[in-house]
């Protein structure tokens, strides 16, 4: 923890800008990062106590300046609040969040390395991120990695885990990869598992299954000579 006059030293992020204006390549650089936001808001809408943020500016004081941030393509944080104070986040800053550094970051690997595989693993090392994960899905053979890896600190280094989709115990999901139709497009995306390694299902594609479902009563009523549109009302 930071001694109480150093952290009054420090900026607010008020003062600080909320990322580092750096574009994104590609388009998937935000949207699968919030592919996971979207389903987290699905399976924790009752948990109050975390934040995932996307292409959003974490500053911190294990750097040579505190004002210079890391920006992942992702990060998700456990023991804070949703909301900061009941307002939207503008940046992380840790100093501000009781000292809880992201549990967990995302880099996405494009067309121009942007230092993933060492200043940034070195970068999150130092800052004492439990769970970073590389999402290199058409360069990995040029950068000499699996498309998909998952690190863990352990004893102040990271090492490379093994399996997928990979059970994060501390964190309580699981990430992996799947390949699926979104917005009428079939492309492979990162998603959450539960320890069972059962993927958790987009709001889309429940509906769709509760639809099929709704299609699969209908379709044996019929064989039973039963009409499902003209049910009798037991109210």
């Amino acid at each position: 923890m930071l001694s109480p006059d150093l952290k009054n030293a420090l900026p607010t992020t008020d003062e600080l800008p909320c990322s580092d204006d750096t574009p994104v390549d590609n388009e998937d650089q935000n949207f699968l990062p919030n592919i996971l936001l979207f389903l987290l808001n699905s399976i924790w809408a009752n948990r109050m106590d975390w934040y995932f943020g996307v292409d959003m500016a974490v500053y911190h004081t294990t750097g040579v300046n505190p004002r210079v941030p890391v920006v992942p393509d992702a990060f998700l944080s456990l023991g804070i609040e949703r909301k900061k104070g009941g307002k939207s986040r503008k940046s992380y800053a840790v100093w501000e969040e009781n000292g809880i550094v992201p549990i967990f970051t995302l880099e996405m690997v494009s067309h121009t390395p942007g230092g993933e595989y060492d200043e940034k693993l070195d970068i999150y090392r130092k800052l004492g991120v439990l769970y970073y994960v590389i999402y290199n899905p058409e360069f990995w053979r040029r950068d000499q990695h699996q498309p998909f890896e998952v690190y863990k600190l352990l004893d102040g280094n990271y090492q490379l885990q093994i399996g997928e989709p990979y059970f994060m115990l501390e964190v309580g999901l699981g990430i992996g990869r799947h390949q699926a139709v979104i917005g009428g497009i079939q492309q492979e995306f990162l998603c959450w598992y539960d320890e069972q390694g059962k993927r958790y299902l987009t709001d889309a594609e429940q509906a769709q299954q509760e639809r099929q479902r709704a299609e699969q009563l209908a379709e044996y009523l019929r064989s039973l000579g039963v009409d499902p549109n003209n049910l009798p009302d037991n109210s």
